[in-house]
């Protein structure tokens, strides 16, 4: 977003120094599984869902039953403990394609909302991303650890943000990526900002990040920086700008091969919701349907974050649910939405485990009442969560 009010300068490197936007998101009742003290629980045995209309990605199937083997979905019922759903809706388990770790509370809140997957857009130290995953029964989770971001810029004065993180120029970008993989980053995230790194030096990144087989996350939030990510060949442009939509011959880049977006519709909401001049959430929703016309990918993400000095932060797991409604709103339908929260970001992340119940994937399943096809507001009414297939219940 091209700003060059003061103010809105000082409040957008306030907003800036997590790398993150900022955002605000209704106060929501929590699901029944979301209460306090809550654990992940095992069971015995394999577990046969009987009676459950799955959502297949393209629409509800007739009641049938999904098996739960050993974490995977498998087949046989034989010896396996029956759960009766009632003709209610089972999902894949959600998945966010951005949001910021915290701690193991972060988890738990996702997983409370049915997100199984959570894709971190930078945290660190290395040793608090490494805390946070393989929790059995928990939200799994993906990381690009310490973002690339340039001298200077509000993100390299955080007194905790390592100093290899500061890419001074082209030269520099071959050992950013090294220490990247080195501390086990999923991907790459670079901070594409006005001012900010330059041209040939974001081109020197996502060269260095694609040689390791890394993808290459941007945080563009300006016509100029998505600009500057599209002409640099990054794989993921994350949030849109809220100055003006993305014009129709912007958002074709984005397809037949492009970038995929993930908008982050609720971190702009909330960010326009502030009254900054210039800032209008109608762009960013225009920028979402001038994306979907030109047939771009776009996921799910929420930018969900706890992170201090952040003026608004959206609520882990919760906010997933509205991220879902607002791109509805901004055109997808119903279905399209639905596989922007599961089968899309599991093909565009590269996990090919999840994202659909099919025969040996992960049985990461989220079990709703409603028709979320009729209703996105369906997917709120959560009964169970399995994520590996460990039941996330009340704590007994």
């Amino acid at each position: 977003m091209c700003i060059n009010d003061g103010n809105r300068r000082a409040f957008l490197k306030t907003a800036a120094a997590a790398g993150i936007g900022v955002a605000g998101v209704q106060a929501l009742a929590a699901p029944t599984t979301a209460q306090a003290g809550e654990r992940a629980i095992g069971f015995d045995g394999n577990v046969a869902l009987t009676n459950a209309r799955v959502f297949d990605g393209n629409g509800l199937t007739a009641p049938r039953t999904v098996v739960i083997d050993n974490g995977r979905i498998g087949v046989s019922t034989f010896g396996a403990r029956k759960v009766d759903c009632g003709g209610a809706v089972l999902l894949p388990g959600l998945i966010d394609a951005h949001l910021h770790l915290k701690d193991l509370s972060t988890l738990q809140q996702l997983t409370a909302y049915g997100v199984t997957t959570g894709l971190d857009m930078a945290s660190f130290p290395p040793s608090a991303v490494d805390a946070l995953r393989h929790r059995p029964g928990l939200t799994d989770i993906r990381s690009a650890g310490t973002p690339a971001v340039a001298p200077g810029s509000p993100q390299s004065q955080l007194p905790t943000f390592p100093a290899d993180g500061v890419v001074t120029g082209p030269e520099q970008a071959p050992r950013f990526v090294r220490a990247r993989v080195a501390e086990k980053s999923d991907y790459i995230k670079i901070i594409v900002e006005e001012p900010g790194l330059a041209p040939e030096t974001v081109k020197a990144l996502v060269k260095a990040a694609h040689s390791a087989g890394k993808l290459v996350m941007a945080h563009a939030t300006s016509g100029v920086t998505v600009e500057r990510a599209l002409a640099a060949g990054v794989d993921m442009i994350h949030h849109v700008p809220l100055d003006s939509p993305l014009p129709p011959a912007v958002a074709a880049r984005y397809a037949a091969g492009g970038p995929v977006a993930v908008p982050t519709l609720t971190m702009m909401e909330g960010f326009a919701a502030l009254g900054i001049p210039g800032f209008d959430y109608a762009a960013a929703e225009g920028s979402v349907t001038a994306l979907r016309h030109a047939g771009a990918r776009i996921l799910a993400g929420t930018d969900s974050n706890s992170t201090p000095g952040i003026p608004v932060q959206p609520a882990y797991g919760v906010s997933m649910h509205h991220e879902l409604e607002l791109l509805v709103r901004a055109g997808l339908t119903t279905r399209e939405v639905l596989n922007s929260a599961t089968s899309l970001p599991a093909q565009a992340f590269g996990l090919r485990d999840r994202g659909a119940i099919r025969l040996g994937y992960r049985a990461d399943l989220l079990l709703i009442d409603g028709d979320p096809l009729a209703d996105i507001r369906a997917t709120r009414n959560i009964k169970r969560v399995w994520v590996g297939g460990i039941e996330y219940s009340p704590g007994t």
